[in-house]
């Protein structure tokens, strides 16, 4: 499998020459970062030869391409994951030992990509893996952020927003600028109309625009020991010209570099702060940059080998990651109109058979919707078609629902009240609409998208979403890879379902033993971490309780953060109850504009300070709030954790994927009967988990209600009225009553037309408080907690990308995989 690169011998040679060549210097004289690169650069080598490879077998195969469009692509580190899937690790470990090089302080000198935020990116990551390990081919398309969204710190407990300078080398080691396949994309204008003489056909192109150069840089997907590397695609922006000669002469200053200035902003941020217009606009700028550099690229490379342009959905499927890249429809209309010069009909059933969508939220104010004077302004060809495609399926409304057309158009037009709704669009411009669970998909088709199902049942499908074992189980617990290999063998690394093999083992006390041991030892290696970056030392036996994702108000971090609160008061008032100890983890970033959010960090980390510096507690409980939570510490993190917090409001988690991430490295599941989790629990069995609070349907019902009141809960429960009142009493807050005051309102009172305590927290407070006493039980005997961590790891299986994307291949995209042969045989 491997080129004679790897052998020992010959990589240390190469290392050694890589560091000569790109430094100058000698590997004795050479810093670790330094180091880093020439080890890169030494497996690009190889992984290049696949790639040339792969892309030959996809010329000579011709099989099916699917375009991944994604906002983000939360890949990790690549050197490890890499050398992994080559098959190379081991080897490339022991000869960095041999050079007196340790590995790990290697690998941290690479900077995780900042191509990302949250699940929605991890998840496209986690596909493309599986998507190369199955060996079916890809592009992921995105753009080629230059600070990704930012990364954290923490300052007096306040989150503070850094630019994240991932790039600040220069290139990136594996990536590989492609200018040759450079596009020019336009922005503003008006839309000219020119009559073809021969037909007396009308020909659209836009005129008085701005425009762009997308340029192209691939990161190689590698493959798990396939020969396969499938490529990322992220789109960065130049500038066509960089500098206006006659305009700065003229004396406009401003004209003469606002070509440069749009190239620079397009591609700096993900997700710029959209709580202004000119944040909304560089938002949807963004989007169609990358969608229209991609699908112009597509069209491209089909015609290269294909001269029928209306047989595209034989050979290419566009994927919309959510919502943010639906420009895909109206752009893959324009490309068809106005330059393959196909009639209105022709390219519509072009478009329709090509694109398939996702729907990652169940919260319609999450659907992307835009002021129709920013979008026509910006894009005014592109609008012209959505308008078109708005009309013509109007007209099918009112056809297929003649009693009640206007309370469906309503629901269904893309275009309503003055704004552009991207879901629908995406919905009505596809053949494939999936759900990423399965309480999250009929969610979809009895409520949020309910008129659209009945429309087009046929259309509607789940797929629950997966993880790539290879980066969160062989890569980020190496430890508990080797274990479960030693019991199983190898194959779960590519065939997650191995993984139910382990559950004969479950009663076995000789592996229990093994596996709290090794989850001790990873509790230690994070222990150390947490003592290096946040000073507060935590003890590796007590209870590690841990949440960490994104921070949205129906996650409920707060509802975490008031219990710790509760056992804090309950502590101190009964100091000699016996309890055992307990660190509860929390990790997020909270969006830069959103502010309520970041005051629950400030809330998170000034408890902490409060409880880790009060010694009469003995250390039962500490709170750590781990900065700059990202995929590198999140693998240590998954590892070390006894219980994940899937706590969000049931009914708004479309799935969650960090649940699968926890279940796979044997922790146990504390949750409501959300997303995800209500698979992770029917694989596993309630009795393995720790399930609590209401259910969606029960939220649901409240919701039509108009809520509850959280009054009722205030007013009978001395224990909940204290944790709120400490909101207010400057307990946490040193002496300032302001500081919570939003948070505490917020749970008790009506504000901005929306009902009191959203999210039911004070709800479902006590069913949380009962469900932690039974995980404190529960861990007081040890082999019985062993027991159901075995059995979380043996009935992992399911939560596998593998499995997902096999589901995406074969009933959404209609793929084949390809065979690349190994050059090196």
């Amino acid at each position: 499998m491997l080129k004679p690169i790897f052998k020992k011998e010959t990589f240390k040679k190469e290392v050694k020459d890589e560091i000569r060549r790109l430094f100058r210097t000698t590997l004795e004289e050479a810093t670790n970062h330094q180091i880093y690169q020439a080890v890169c650069y030494v497996a690009k080598d190889v992984i290049i030869d696949n790639w040339m490879s792969t892309q030959q077998a996809m010329k000579e195969q011709d099989p099916k391409i699917v375009y991944y469009m994604s906002m983000e692509f939360l890949t990790g580190r690549y050197l490890g994951n890499n050398l992994l899937a080559l098959t190379a690790y081991g080897e490339v470990k022991q000869a960095l030992e041999e050079m007196n090089i340790d590995i790990d302080a290697i690998e941290d000198e690479e900077r995780d990509p900042a191509l990302g935020n949250g699940g929605l990116g991890r998840l496209a990551a986690c596909f493309l893996d599986s998507l190369a390990t199955l060996g079916y081919s890809a592009y992921g398309c995105g753009i080629r952020y230059h600070y990704g969204m930012f990364r954290q710190q923490i300052k007096d407990g306040y989150q503070i927003e850094q630019p994240d300078n991932w790039l600040e080398d220069g290139a990136y080691p594996f990536e590989l600028k492609r200018p040759e396949y450079a596009k020019e994309i336009k922005f503003g204008g008006y839309v000219a109309v020119d009559v073809d003489k021969t037909t007396g056909r009308e020909q659209f192109r836009q005129a008085g625009y701005q425009s762009v150069r997308a340029i192209p840089y691939d990161l190689p997907i590698v493959g798990y020991n396939n020969n396969v590397v499938n490529t990322l695609r992220i789109w960065d922006a130049e500038a066509i010209n960089d500098f206006s000669l006659d305009s700065f002469d003229k004396g406009d200053y401003h004209k003469a570099v606002e070509q440069e200035n749009l190239a620079h902003t397009l591609t700096e941020v993900l997700y710029p702060n959209d709580n202004h217009m000119a944040g909304k606009e560089l938002r949807l700028r963004q989007q169609y940059f990358f969608v229209s550099a991609s699908i112009q690229t597509a069209v491209q490379k089909y015609l290269r080998d294909h001269d029928d342009i209306r047989k595209l959905p034989e050979k290419a499927v566009f994927h919309m990651n959510d919502t943010h890249p639906t420009l895909t429809v109206p752009e893959l209309m324009r490309i068809l109109l106005d330059e393959q010069h196909l009639d209105w009909d022709e390219a519509w059933e072009v478009v329709q058979k090509s694109c398939a969508y996702t729907n990652h939220t169940i919260m319609s104010e999450a659907l992307e919707k835009w002021p129709i004077e920013l979008f026509s302004r910006l894009l005014p060809r592109i609008y012209q078609i959505v308008e078109e495609i708005n009309r013509r399926f109007c007209d099918k409304l009112q056809k297929t629902y003649p009693q009640n057309a206007d309370q469906k158009i309503r629901s269904m037009a893309i275009i309503y009240d003055g704004m552009v709704r991207m879901a629908n669009l995406a919905i009505v411009g596809g053949f494939s609409v999936n759900g990423v669970a399965k309480l999250h998909t009929e969610i979809l088709k009895k409520r949020e998208l309910k008129d659209f199902y009945e429309l087009w049942p046929e259309k509607f499908c789940n797929k629950t979403n997966g993880i790539t074992q290879r980066r969160f189980l062989l890569h980020g617990n190496p430890l508990l890879a080797d274990w479960v290999t030693n019991h199983v063998g190898s194959e779960w690394v590519t065939d997650l379902s191995r993984l139910s093999k382990l559950a004969v083992y479950a009663d076995d006390e000789k592996a229990q033993a093994e596996f709290m041991n090794i989850k001790y030892k990873n509790k230690v290696r994070l222990a150390k971490y947490i003592l290096e970056n946040n000073g507060v030392e935590v003890d590796p036996r007590s209870i590690f309780d841990v949440q960490v994702k994104r921070l949205h108000e129906y996650k409920r971090q707060l509802l975490n953060i008031l219990h710790v609160m509760y056992l804090y008061n309950k502590i101190k008032e009964h100091p000699e109850l016996p309890f055992y100890p307990r660190t509860f983890i929390f990790g997020a970033k909270a969006s830069a504009g959103y502010e309520r959010a970041k005051k629950i960090i400030k809330l998170i980390n000034n408890v902490a300070e409060v409880i880790n510096n009060d010694t009469s507690i003995k250390g039962k409980i500490k709170v750590v709030f781990i900065e700059d939570y990202r995929v590198s510490n999140a693998e240590w993190i998954y590892a070390a954790a006894d219980v994940s917090e899937q706590i969000s409001t049931a009914s708004k988690e479309a799935s969650g994927t960090g649940n699968m991430k926890f279940m796979l490295n044997g922790a146990l599941t504390l949750g409501t009967l959300d997303g995800a989790n209500v698979e992770i629990v029917e694989e596993v069995g309630e009795e393995n988990a720790f399930i609590f609070g209401l259910s969606a349907d029960e939220v649901i019902e409240y919701e039509k209600n108009g809520g509850y009141d959280p009054m009722q809960y205030f007013n009978s429960d001395a224990d909940i009225r204290n944790v709120l009142m400490q909101l207010i009493n400057g307990r946490y807050s040193v002496g300032d009553m302001e500081l919570f005051r939003d948070l505490y309102n917020s749970l008790l009172y009506p504000q901005g037309g929306n009902r009191a305590d959203v999210y039911f927290i004070l709800a479902d407070f006590k069913a949380y408080a009962v469900a932690q006493e039974r995980v404190s039980a529960r861990y007081l005997h040890e082999e019985a907690w062993a027991k159901s961590a075995i059995l979380n790891i043996a009935h992992a299986g399911k939560f596998s990308s593998d499995r997902t994307i096999e589901e995406y291949a074969k009933e959404i995209w209609k793929m084949d995989p390809i065979t690349v042969r190994d050059e090196n045989v």
